[in-house]
């Protein structure tokens, strides 16, 4: 007698009632379900459509593989969002889980209302995935959607998916799931890149179910970058409710309203040590692509709204719109930009962006020290000396130690980065600086490190110093009060070969003083 099977229960249920689907709907597809705490957890929620779905797996494939092992489907098959009918068969349609939500991005951008949008999304998915949010987004900038328009629909797709992303529909996942995953988050997520490495994160949305576990462990761990980053947060949060309730108020809001400027700091974190990352390592662009550009936004506006003296009706909606896409902003780190960061990021990266970050001002005083990155730091640099105490780097001019090369660098009073002949960091002299270097910039793409708008002045540069029409850049700036010399020098050998580009800053505060006094 034929199994009865109703797929439109969750995945753990059926389980239960007949262990033999757990190899048969692996040969089908759904890896994550011979992991028995991924069973446990989003097992619980997810039904076979829906996880067909998000999987790219043809249902109708998957009812004939159910009917060949001995299965009747109980009740008519439910038809999914992702499968259309034709002469009454179940065929696998072209629109995926990704294509729909670009479908609504559309709708948005064509100018449609976002509560007609909004209704049609919720009787379609119970809960959508951040990286299937940031993919659909990719796809479109990548069809040709302009930046400029991506950016301006950031705050809209905001309000769209609230509340209905799997890191909030989990939130309360089994604790017994909960607690083995906080016992070795780094060494989970290690063994699960090294198992596929390659595989993008939207192929594998029960693992990056997975991981929300993992960023709530990230977030309660003193010190590090998630977690002081929420507590920031938090504090921008509290902030911009007060100040928006004063409005409401009537009540003169400048005092508070400057008391916000730390929020560029925070913003400043994400843009020198996290978007690069995703965008370079991971292949996750859209963060830097919008999100980025969206911060630079919010913080010129806020500048702007600081210094003008007529506080106008328009002076206060632009206050309450700049507030508003700030708040929403805190929304999209939580839910989208840290469980992404949480999903990839390796222990050594996040170690090196811990260190990167002090040299970041404090915002509003939130700063901790994370005892396990201290600790593999100083192995770090311990190591390193050790090995390399004994080398000597013999050149024209002489021959010095790598620890006296290295001490001379640094006593300089220059920050010096050099990059090669195919646009990658390979120097940065250490010491405080003016102009962040993170250490995770390091062997990656130049570019990477600039904001989208600034990222075409240096391609410039350094194509002008590759084809020999410049040999030189020099670039005079005001920075905290103080003259600042910016030079970019092409660096060639003795037969002009070119090997790559040095760029010098030098505090020329000693200049404009000495020649005050003459």
């Amino acid at each position: 007698m034929n199994k009865k099977l109703d797929i439109t229960k969750p995945v753990d249920d059926l389980v239960r009632e007949y262990p033999e689907l757990v190899n048969i709907l692996k040969g089908l597809g759904f890896t994550e379900i011979a992991k028995p705490a991924m069973l446990q957890s989003v097992g619980r929620m997810m039904t076979i459509p829906r996880g067909a779905a998000m999987k790219g797996i043809a249902m109708a494939d998957v009812i004939r593989v159910l009917r060949e092992n001995g299965f009747e489907l109980a009740g008519n098959a439910p038809e999914h969002p992702e499968q259309k009918k034709t002469g009454g068969e179940n065929i696998p349609a072209a629109e995926t889980s990704t294509e729909q939500i670009k479908g609504y991005l559309k709708r948005l951008h064509d100018g449609e209302d976002l509560e007609s949008v909004r209704k049609d999304f919720v009787a379609q998915f119970s809960q959508v995935d951040a990286s299937e949010i940031m993919k659909a987004e990719q796809e479109l900038i990548r069809e040709g959607m302009p930046i400029s328009e991506a950016q301006k629909l950031c705050d809209i797709h905001s309000a769209l998916f609230h509340g209905a992303t799997a890191a909030e529909k989990i939130a309360n996942a089994e604790k017994a799931v909960a607690e083995s995953l906080q016992a070795k988050p780094q060494q989970i997520r290690a063994a699960e890149q090294a198992q596929a490495p390659e595989r993008a994160l939207s192929d594998r949305p029960d693992a990056y179910r997975m991981k929300q576990e993992i960023t709530r462990k990230l977030c309660e761990t003193k010190g590090h970058p998630l977690s002081v980053w929420t507590r920031e947060n938090e504090k921008i949060g509290a902030l911009i409710h007060e100040i928006q309730k004063e409005m409401e108020e009537g009540r003169d809001i400048r005092e508070k309203l400057a008391a916000l400027r730390p929020l560029a700091v925070h913003y400043a974190k994400k843009g020198d040590l996290v978007y690069p990352i995703l965008k370079v390592r991971y292949g996750i662009s859209g963060p830097s692509q919008v999100m980025w550009s969206v911060d630079d936004e919010i913080r010129n506006e806020l500048s702007a709204l600081s210094k003008e003296s007529d506080h106008t009706e328009k002076w206060a909606d632009r206050v309450r719109t700049v507030l508003q896409r700030a708040d929403e902003m805190i929304y999209k780190e939580a839910n989208i930009l840290f469980p992404l960061c949480a999903a990839y990021f390796t222990a050594e990266e996040w170690y090196d962006i811990y260190q990167d970050a002090k040299a970041y001002a404090p915002v509003f005083g939130v700063e901790d020290r994370w005892e396990e990155a201290e600790q593999f730091l100083e192995e770090k640099r311990t190591k390193k000396g050790s090995a390399l105490q004994d080398g000597e780097i013999v050149m024209a001019g002489g021959h010095m130690t790598v620890a006296q090369l290295e001490a001379l660098l640094n006593t300089l009073p220059l920050e010096i980065t050099f990059v090669d002949a195919v646009d990658i960091n390979r120097f940065f002299n250490e010491g405080p600086k003016v102009f962040k270097r993170p250490l995770t910039a390091l062997d990656r793409e130049v570019y990477a490190c600039h904001p989208p708008k600034i990222e075409p002045m240096v391609r410039a540069i350094l194509d002008d110093f590759r084809n020999r029409r410049r040999d030189c850049v020099p670039v005079w700036m005001e920075k905290n009060g103080k003259p600042y010399l910016v030079q970019y020098m092409a660096v060639r050998d003795k037969n002009q070969n070119y090997l790559g580009t040095v760029e010098v800053v030098q505090d020329m505060q000693f200049a404009k003083e000495h020649f005050m006094k003459a």
